[in-house]
Parts: structure tokens; sequence; C-alpha cells
């Protein structure tokens, strides 16, 4: 791994649920010498990338993080396109939507919308890290991304979000040869108990999965009756994604 990825990859440590991050436990969590990251820190610190705050000096994303998003939004319109496709899919399903964007090696959730069908939803986390092999989303762009890449991800530890789950890489991959069949991915309960997700691939120019949109909703709300539509509305409006931004 050269220098500048090293230095790029401590950004992917914020998160929503860790938006500070002091030294110490940046080095514990990049698994790199507080030596290392430090000086990785002062030098994406002194380009506005991240920014210390606090009586302890933690760190944070700084502003040129927000220039560069809104940079790439203006050029290209993923973000308001993205939202646009959500409430329709929120409306047309009645469940709770989302697009997840791949990362280098992780899923981000990217955007989001809840249905006010149901006083019960699927909630989200504003950029919620994702599970490759426990989400419908994960499993979808998995199932169309270059053979080398999945290698990577099944070699990594699988994480047990539930009891159900599923590590086994065999089993995992008999999900992408399904998911290559139909165009479509679910997970029942892998990522969130009691959630039941449908997920269909995002493209760009090269072919190449960049994201997922996914339908989300509570198990017993997935029925016979239900099922078809969803999983019908969500192949669609991937498609139309992808064709909007150029895929």
């Amino acid at each position: 791994m050269g220098t500048v990825t090293k230095a790029l990859s401590l950004l992917s440590l914020f998160s929503h649920a860790r938006p500070e991050i002091g030294l110490s436990d940046m080095a514990r969590l990049s698994g790199m010498n507080k030596a290392t990251v430090y000086r990785m820190l002062r030098e994406l610190q002194a380009q506005g990338f991240v920014e210390q705050v606090g009586g302890e000096r933690a760190y944070r994303l700084g502003a040129e993080v927000l220039r560069l998003a809104a940079l790439r939004e203006a050029t290209v319109p993923l973000l308001s396109v993205a939202r646009d496709a959500l409430d329709h899919l929120c409306a047309e399903t009645g469940e709770t939507a989302h697009m997840s964007l791949v990362q280098g090696t992780q899923l981000n959730a990217l955007a989001y919308q809840y249905s006010p069908a149901h006083a019960t939803r699927v909630m989200m986390e504003d950029a919620e890290v994702l599970s490759f092999h426990a989400t419908g989303s994960g499993l979808a762009i998995l199932a169309f991304c270059a053979p080398d890449f999945v290698d990577r991800v099944l070699q990594q530890p699988l994480k047990t979000f539930t009891a159900d789950t599923i590590t086994d890489t065999g089993a995992i991959r008999a999900c992408l040869d399904q998911v290559r069949q139909t165009g479509i991915a679910e997970s029942i309960g892998g990522f969130e108990a009691d959630v039941h997700s449908h997920a269909a691939p995002v493209f760009d120019a090269d072919r190449s999965p960049i994201g997922a949109l996914a339908v989300a909703a509570p198990v017993a709300r997935v029925t016979d009756q239900t099922r078809p539509l969803i999983r019908s509305r969500v192949i669609a409006s991937a498609r139309s994604l992808t064709q909007q931004i150029g895929g």
C-alpha cells in the first residue's frame, strides 16, 4: 500500500458513529504506528482534509472534503439524481429506499428515503458503512465485480451481524451466481434482524458496479403479493439510474 493510499485510508475510518477520532484510536483502527499516523494526519490537515477540535484535539473531516464533494456533484450529479430515484422507489413500494456507493473496498450509504405509509419502518444512518457479504446491496455489487475484488472481500474475516448472517464463502458465491442470473439480490436478516432487503446494481460507463439501489422492509411485510412489486421496481429503478448517469 502506497503512502498516499495509506493517508487516504485514514479518512475512511470516520463514520456517523465515529465523527471524531483521537490520534491513539486512529493508530489502533488503522493498524499503523502512531508516528506514521501523526505524520499523515499533519499532511492531511495542511491540505484541509482533516481538522482538530476539542480539548483533546481529536480529528474530524475538514472543509476540503465538502469542497470536493460539491465539485463532484456539480460535474456528475449522482446524489441529486439518486435522490429522485429514491423518492419514486419509496413511493412505489411504500418502504425504505436507499442507495449505497462503493468507495475503495468499503460500501457506504449515500442517501435514503423513508415512506410515510407505515409507522414501523427500516431506519438508516447517515454515511452508514454497509457490509458486502451480509446486505442485499453488497451482494448485488459483488455479483458483477471483477473476480479479484470479490476474492479480496471474501478473504477478509467476515463479520457475523445476526444469527442469519451468511459467512460461508461457498454459500456466498452461490448467492452471487443467482444474482447474476436474476439481476437482483436479497438478504433476509443478514445485516439487521427482521429486515428483508432487495437490491440491484448501478453501473458506470465501463460497466462496473459503482453502487446499488435497494428497498429494505420488515420481514413480515415482504409477502407473495409485495415481493414481485419490490423486485420489479428495484430492478427498473437501478437500470434507469444507470442510464441517467451515463452507465
